[in-house]
């Protein structure tokens, strides 16, 4: 990963040449080194050679849509208004219960063909619109066939805890047991999630019923990924670092607390601007968090509810334009950073030798910092994946 003043580099090579075999990178450099004269050879005159985009944070397995509650936001009502009167993540719940796993398989699969075509190669998906045992399987099963069915690199995490389904209303506690004592067993036995999720927030779950739920999911070999402070200062910052989260995501409330918290741990902080602006939200304060050493991942959040988009491209140029981060810095945010998000940074997330040769080759542009300033603009000539050019 890369951190503080080091995101405004990104290296680069002009003239220069990329060679891929059996689906890695084998050498790269200037064209005056190259001495490879056989195979398929692809002219990039003009264009730019970059890693393909990671996606580490995003809800793409789910059924429907919500645009009602879009008109909802459009009147003024709030994310945890629409939320309290049974919209919401339970909304969402209520559709996925009631489709099929097939239907529920070929829904994202669609999606999934969506964020290939802007360029992502590699994709964490959580479940968590599910709330019951047998919801959240299939989901899980969903993502594994997604994983043997695409040619992206999937991450899959459980998120059980994701909010309080309806049916518990009241009983928060025996929920929390819930997903303890039987989802994360039933989970683990299947081998379904390599990470595990809680949004810890003010209105869904504390500090403490989170620390607990990360404990358990330690004895199954599931690292954390946190929903934190997004809503407020809610302490999932601390109970994720403490607990040794691989991120913790959203971050529209940190504050200085939070920002040494996480410049003393392995922890990537991660922003989620997509969810802000379709939530018209605080802004979670990149720059600061940069200028203090942090390093920053960038994800869609691609969800039916607070951000239905896919397109790292526009993450990134919201990042620039909202957040004030430099085109360097959130092109490492999106590449290599939010590989390490993912547990990828040795395969992915930059063209370096040995890695996973996921590549994308753009049209002819006259700069790196033109990829966010064209933020409508589709710039991908060729995506290569696993070293082979997807259609």
């Amino acid at each position: 990963m890369v951190s503080g003043q080091d995101m405004a580099s990104f290296p680069s090579i002009d003239n220069s040449f990329l060679l891929i075999r059996e689906g890695l990178i084998e050498d790269y450099g200037p064209m005056a080194d190259c001495k490879y004269t056989h195979g398929e050879i692809i002219n990039a005159d003009g264009k730019l050679v970059l890693p393909a985009f990671c996606d580490p944070h995003t809800h793409l397995v789910y059924a429907g849509s919500r645009e009602m509650e879009y008109i909802d936001k459009i009147r003024g009502l709030s994310y945890e208004e629409i939320a309290q009167r049974g919209g919401g993540i339970n909304n969402s719940a209520a559709l996925l219960r009631m489709t099929s796993e097939e239907s529920l398989f070929e829904q994202s699969m669609l999606r999934i063909k969506e964020v290939i075509s802007y360029g992502t190669g590699a994709i964490e998906i959580k479940s968590g619109y599910g709330l019951d045992t047998e919801s959240e399987l299939k989901m899980l099963r969903v993502i594994r066939r997604i994983s043997e069915n695409s040619p992206l690199t999937v991450r899959a995490t459980f998120l059980g805890a994701h909010a309080v389904p309806l049916e518990y209303k009241g009983r928060q506690a025996e929920y929390v047991d819930k997903i303890i004592n039987e989802m994360l067993p039933a989970v683990a036995a299947e081998g379904l999630a390599d990470f595990v999720d809680v949004f810890c927030d003010r209105g869904f779950f504390t500090v403490d019923e989170t620390d607990r739920i990360l404990s358990a999911a330690a004895k199954y070999g599931m690292r954390p990924k946190i929903h934190a402070n997004e809503l407020d200062t809610s302490g999932g910052i601390q109970v994720g670092v403490k607990n040794n989260a691989l991120s913790v995501d959203h971050l529209e409330f940190t504050g200085e607390e939070e920002i040494e918290i996480l410049r003393n741990s392995g922890t990537m902080p991660t922003l989620l601007p997509g969810a802000a602006f379709f939530l018209g939200m605080d802004w979670p304060p990149a720059r600061q968090m940069i200028d203090s050493g942090l390093p920053l991942a960038l994800a869609t959040d691609f969800n039916p509810g607070s951000s239905p988009n896919g397109d790292m491209k526009l993450i990134m140029s919201l990042a620039c334009i909202k957040l004030r981060m430099l085109p360097a810095e959130a092109l490492n945010a999106a590449t290599i950073n939010a590989a390490y998000a993912m547990d990828l940074e040795k395969e992915l997330g930059s063209i370096d030798k040995g890695k996973k040769a996921n590549i994308i080759i753009t049209k002819e542009v006259p700069s790196m910092e033109f990829l966010p300033y064209a933020y409508g603009s589709q710039l991908i000539d060729t995506l290569i994946l696993n070293g082979k050019i997807t259609e």
